[in-house]
């Protein structure tokens, strides 16, 4: 029997884990100096967004230890083959989005990603983990790099950057969604206006909050 690609990256995966909560001090101290209302301002804010995520050039800004199981396993479960993600970071939920697509026989996992240095980082832990080769980087503003050249299908999008920029970036895959497609927005209640366009009846979605802020949406037409 085959052994899923998922159960070969657990060594690989639990150290990104393991350096992502040991630097959680570092990223805490990165934005001390900002309220909690600033720093939520912040997250909202298409115009002040850039200056909290350069404060956090340098935090690897993880999904969770069960998000990224979610992934993989919407991945599987979906048979995806297509895959568009918003905000790499240090890679790991690309990481399990890429294990999702080798064990489905393989795919195209396209990534943006604004800051040089994380896409570099993730660069190298995709390339690690011996799938470098399902995954295409696209590094800068992701209101460009994913605005041109998309498939003509989508099998999952995973939305996990700037959250002010949720409903922009469902804008330039939205046509590119197949019935179906599922939607994982991470940190979805930092986006209000994302949440009521994939929550309003008769829009073409069917969404639900699931663990840890985590928005669930399916493309139902």
């Amino acid at each position: 029997m085959t052994t899923p690609t998922i159960t070969s990256l657990a060594p690989l995966l639990d150290r990104l884990f393991d350096q992502a909560e040991a630097t959680s001090g570092t990223t805490q101290a990165a934005v001390g100096d900002l309220s909690d209302a600033d720093r939520a301002r912040m997250m909202r804010s298409k115009a002040d967004y850039r200056d909290l995520y350069a404060r956090l050039k340098d935090a690897p800004l993880a999904v969770s230890r069960e998000t990224g199981r979610l992934l993989y396993m919407l991945a599987r479960s979906s048979r995806a083959k297509v895959i568009v993600e918003f905000g790499t970071s240090f890679g790991i939920s690309t990481l399990h989005l890429a294990a999702g697509l080798r064990d489905n026989g393989g795919g195209r996992l396209i990534t943006s990603e604004f800051e040089p240095t994380k896409a570099a980082r993730a660069r190298e832990n995709l390339s690690a983990g011996g799938l470098i080769d399902l995954v295409e980087f696209r590094e800068g503003d992701a209101l460009k790099t994913l605005s041109a050249d998309l498939p003509d299908q989508i099998d999952l999008v995973l939305l996990d950057g700037a959250k002010a920029l949720y409903p922009d970036i469902l804008d330039l895959v939205e046509d590119r969604l197949k019935p179906g497609a599922i939607i994982v927005a991470d940190n979805a209640d930092f986006s209000p206006d994302y949440l009521v366009r994939v929550r309003k009846p008769g829009n073409g979605y069917m969404s639900t909050p699931f663990a840890e802020d985590v928005e669930l949406s399916v493309r139902i037409n």
